[in-house]
């Protein structure tokens, strides 16, 4: 059973509406031409609302539902900024909706939308029905600062178990992702890789604003190296089932209105425990890594 929080009523509320298994997803972005922005339109609160949507399909499938998506704006993006919104998601490990820019949502869907993922106070004003997640503001803090304003979540991520703390400097992401105001410096050659925002990005509740800073982006960089480092070693190891207990809190977490950030700290903590054997280690890393996307796999066999 898969609960999020309407955000129109505060209540947890099961989707889809059982017993139905298919669920209908509407990812709504607010306008891409407003706001400052690198050139594309897109700014880093468009990322974190497809990001959360993307986890909500994850989770669901997980879940063994259905998920149909689509992918609509305040007004039409121009060719380019949509070119530029599909190599965002490419690289960011989005899954593709089944539509984008959809003009009549319902059709698309195949009925009304279960579920609406917005920006907050951004939500479409045609979604009458179905559970709103409205998804928190993101704000940035200029490199060489990192008190985040009062009130918001600054993701620092999970240490991995035996690693040193990041002293090289870290360079900007992809340069097809928009950069994150503020937060790129130059320097260590895995720094590029863009997942590490996904990873800060899903270290906070959704709803929750969050700040993203330097060191934080730097840090997430740091856990994910580590993280594929660590899953490649066990993947060498004779295989061992998953234990029972983490397998059923990280479930539980996951559709208890999407709660990501505790998986996070349940896998920093497996990581480190000496009674989970490696082999148990790298299935839990990979079961888990279907729904994160953080490719936590892709240093095996190097």
């Amino acid at each position: 059973m898969l609960r999020v929080t309407d955000t129109r009523t505060g209540r947890l509320v099961e989707v889809p509406a059982p017993p139905r298994r298919l669920l209908r997803s509407r990812v709504h972005l607010p306008a891409l031409d407003t706001g400052t922005d690198d050139g594309t339109g897109i700014r880093p609160v468009h990322l974190r609302v497809l990001l959360i949507g993307d986890l909500l399909a994850r989770v669901a499938e997980l879940q063994g539902l259905q998920v149909v998506t689509v992918l609509t704006t305040t007004a039409p993006p121009a060719d380019d900024r949509s070119r530029a919104l599909d190599r965002v998601m490419d690289v960011l490990g989005i899954h593709p909706p089944v539509v984008v820019g959809a003009r009549h949502p319902d059709a698309a869907l195949g009925g009304p939308a279960d579920v609406h993922v917005t920006a907050r106070g951004e939500g479409p004003a045609d979604a009458t029905s179905g559970v709103r997640i409205e998804v928190g503001p993101v704000s940035t803090v200029p490199s060489g600062e990192s008190t985040p304003p009062d009130g918001t979540c600054s993701p620092d991520g999970p240490a991995p178990a035996g690693a040193a703390t990041p002293t090289t400097p870290d360079a900007p992401v992809d340069p097809a992702v928009p950069t994150v105001p503020g937060t790129s410096t130059a320097g260590a050659p895995d720094a590029a890789d863009p997942l590490a925002l996904r990873l800060l990005l899903l270290g906070c509740p959704y709803a929750s604003p969050v700040t993203v800073t330097g060191e934080a982006l730097a840090a997430a960089r740091h856990t994910l190296r580590e993280w594929r480092r660590q899953v490649a070693g066990w993947a060498r190891e004779p295989s061992a089932p998953i234990p029972a207990e983490l397998l059923r809190r990280s479930h539980e977490a996951l559709v208890d209105d999407l709660g990501v950030h505790a998986v996070l700290e349940l896998l920093a903590d497996a990581a480190a425990r000496g009674d989970v054997r490696s082999g148990a280690k790298f299935e839990t890393f990979a079961h888990l890594d279907r729904v994160l996307g953080l490719d936590l796999a892709r240093d095996i066999g190097h």
